[in-house]
């Protein structure tokens, strides 16, 4: 068997490992209802996912009336917090798929790592409550290095990278977010179609795309590392 060609492979976490709209979707019509605002179908909600908490929020309340000041900003985002950590897992699942492919990729040598907005407690809180915690060498959350290095900056890349051992790596993820933090990591990007994208799956720009985590394995195969 010819060598896989990554030695590190780094996974996007809501809308690419996990789906976590039905429990996001109630933290963020939590929120909107404190303000009296109306409650978004799951549908659309799933639209706003994408950057961490607060690009969320201020989606939902744009789509649902405009903007409110910067101190009811602030509660309203530690309300939705607040609800989504206590419900984190109830409903949130991995993508089918997702779990052997991990499996596969171990078996094939390589280390594994989440770089996610999400913010690292809740990251790690949710990983953990899905026992997926032990197949990452790192996880890396939009506030781990600060806000202003979350993607598409590549400073979590670059770490996870480096936690892992260094070698050559690709990342994995569904949005603009994931392929630019990639491009500027210097990583190929693998985007997954069925994601929360926060453009048309063309326009994702990725390397490759897969429908179905059972093509992850055999995609990074047809790859070469940056």
């Amino acid at each position: 068997m010819a060598k896989f060609p990554f030695d590190i492979v780094l996974f996007d976490l809501d809308g690419t490992l996990v789906d976590s709209n039905l429990d996001l979707g109630p933290a963020i019509n939590h929120a909107l209802a404190l303000e009296g605002r109306e409650q978004l179908p799951l549908s659309q909600v799933r639209q706003l996912i994408g950057g961490g908490a607060v690009p969320m929020l201020e989606r939902g309340l744009e789509q649902t009336g405009g903007a409110v000041s910067k101190e009811r900003f602030e509660e309203l985002s530690n309300a939705l917090l607040e609800h989504y950590w206590a419900h984190i897992a109830d409903n949130t699942v991995p993508f089918p798929g997702v779990l052997n492919a991990l499996d596969v990729l171990a078996d094939r040598g390589c280390k594994l790592a989440v770089c996610t907005n999400k913010a690292e407690k809740p990251a790690r809180q949710l990983i953990e409550a899905l026992g997926m915690t032990d197949r990452f060498c790192a996880i890396h959350g939009g506030d781990t290095f600060g806000r202003e290095k979350a993607k598409p900056a590549p400073d979590m890349l670059l770490a996870a990278i480096k936690d892992c051992g260094g070698g050559a790596a690709a990342m994995v993820g569904d949005s603009t977010f994931d392929v630019r933090a990639a491009r500027n990591a210097g990583c190929p990007v693998v985007t997954y179609r069925y994601g929360y994208n926060d453009v048309p799956v063309g326009e994702l720009g990725g390397d490759a795309m897969i429908d179905h985590f059972d093509e992850l394995v055999g995609t990074l195969e047809g790859l070469s590392p940056a």
